[in-house]
């Protein structure tokens, strides 16, 4: 027997491809059977964030959902391509809601981002996740599938198991690329000053 509270990933299949092929109203079927995997998604990622954000997971989702469906054309692979496309949605609102915000303060303070521990609770600040996400960008430019296993694993929530699946590569192999990608980041952020 199934679990209620995970979409039958069949069902998601089918229906991304439907959308795939311009079918109306697969969109509007699929979100049902998507949003508590995606709200779950959207807590973890708020989690961090520091006490009194103004958005709330059900306001990351809506927002997250308004521009999936805006880019319709994606080929979807099936279910979790779909939640790692919406781990970059839900990034990109965040890190949108983090610059209007807090305009014209980048930089002003020391900047402490942890990825030691994906999906903990360590908050992180506006500008913190401001310089993560221009990190992130130039981390990609170098090795785009590190970036993208930072991605989904930080922002979306996916297991090991669901990235790979995306990725086409092994568990193991996303295991060494989150090692690497944490140890890249973190000299990017925090450059070693050398002797002086």
């Amino acid at each position: 027997m199934s679990d209620p509270g995970v979409p039958d990933t069949g069902q998601v299949t089918v229906l991304l491809q439907r959308l795939q092929r311009g079918e109306a109203g697969a969109l509007d079927r699929l979100l049902p059977l998507v949003y508590q995997e995606l709200r779950a998604a959207a807590q973890r990622a708020l989690a961090r964030e520091r006490a009194g954000h103004t958005l709330q997971p059900t306001d990351l989702v809506h927002e997250a959902w308004l521009k999936l469906s805006a880019g319709v054309n994606v080929e979807w692979q099936g279910r979790a391509h779909f939640l790692a496309v919406a781990s970059r949605a839900m990034r990109q609102v965040l890190v949108d809601h983090a610059r209007r915000r807090h305009a014209g303060k980048r930089g002003a303070d020391a900047v402490h981002v942890s990825l030691s521990h994906a999906g903990a609770r360590d908050a992180i600040a506006p500008e913190e996740l401001l310089e993560l996400d221009a990190a992130l960008d130039r981390l990609g430019e170098r090795d785009n599938r590190l970036r993208q296993v930072v991605e989904y694993r930080f922002f979306g929530g996916l297991t090991e198991r669901e990235i790979a699946e995306v990725l086409g590569v092994t568990e193991r192999t996303v295991q060494r690329d989150w090692a690497r990608a944490r140890a890249w980041l973190h000299q990017e952020i925090y450059p070693d000053p050398g002797p002086g």
